[in-house]
């Protein structure tokens, strides 16, 4: 694939932003031209967070067209959802990790949380592919993003954005207090 359409979201505080700084590093590693736009909105509430990613020579802006995202990776379920129904093309493929962040309006009743089967449905339904990440024994909830980042690397959907580059990447953006047990994680989603 020498271009494509990334689309990150998740709920503030999930680490959407280092996500996204290390895709757009680890994808400038492996010799992409690659656009990049995060927006925070409630971030700091436990507000939705996504990220724009646009792979390829000849992009001249970094916001992924509705139905146009190669690429969805969501930090929870309900974030997957939205994102293949809104983000997601055609035969394109999401990865999320398999966890629950339930907003207001579900915990009051006034909404229902997807399950596991209607994400599989939606994606189904646009013939793409699914990828639920969930490790056992995640030594912070913080690492979620690491996780997924393992399985992109593991699934290679982008040529050339693989465990090395990834990890490399990892080494360079990562506190040293916080390296190792990243790396862990990284390694196990992996399979490296």
């Amino acid at each position: 694939m020498k271009e494509a359409n990334i689309y990150l979201c998740g709920v503030g505080g999930q680490g959407i932003g280092m996500l996204s700084e290390v895709l757009i590093r680890a994808c400038m590693e492996a010799g992409y031209d690659v656009m990049g736009c995060d927006t925070h909105g409630l971030a700091q509430r436990g507000g939705v967070v996504q990220s724009h990613l646009r792979i390829g020579e000849h992009i001249y802006t970094p916001l992924v067209p509705d139905g146009e995202a190669d690429i969805v990776i969501a930090l929870e379920r309900l974030e997957a959802m939205r994102g293949a129904l809104e983000m997601l093309r055609e035969g394109g493929s999401v990865i999320y990790y398999n966890t629950t962040y339930q907003p207001m309006r579900v915990r009051s009743g006034a909404m229902q949380y997807p399950s596991q089967s209607d994400v599989e449905e939606t994606v189904k339904k646009l013939n793409g592919n699914l990828h639920a990440v969930e490790l056992e024994g995640l030594p912070d909830p913080r690492m979620q993003n690491v996780a997924l980042l393992g399985r992109l690397a593991e699934l290679e959907l982008i040529e050339g954005l693989n465990a090395a580059v990834i990890r490399s990447v990892l080494k360079s953006v990562l506190p040293e207090h916080v390296l190792e047990k990243n790396l862990e994680v990284f390694s196990r989603a992996s399979n490296s």
